[in-house]
């Protein structure tokens, strides 16, 4: 699936669920600091990540982010695989475009 395939599926499918926003706004303030301007723009973030990445994808790229880190052959295989790179590459330049737009 290329970029502009799921930049156009994005817009059509801005499904994602409102603890999963929640989820991500709470995250990102605890990395970047937990005053009214970054709720601001958090809020901002996961609204142009959702806008651009539909949300089936962006929970196969945090599954990747988070099997990753598993020891041994397991986390192996999310390391290694090209499907696996793809997800999380979709998710890195949503989430670029987001810190341009909104921080």
């Amino acid at each position: 699936m290329g970029t502009a395939t799921v930049a156009a599926r994005g817009d059509d499918i801005n499904d994602y669920p409102t603890n999963a926003r929640v989820e991500y706004v709470f995250g990102c303030m605890k990395a970047n600091g937990e005053t009214r301007q970054t709720i601001d723009q958090c809020s901002c973030s996961i609204d142009v990540l959702a806008s651009l990445l539909p949300y089936d994808r962006y929970i196969t790229a945090e599954t990747v982010l988070s099997m990753s880190q598993v020891r041994g052959n397991l986390g192996g295989q999310f390391r290694s695989s090209e499907q696996a790179n793809s997800a999380l590459n979709d998710l890195r330049r949503a989430q670029a475009e987001a810190e341009v737009r909104c921080f």
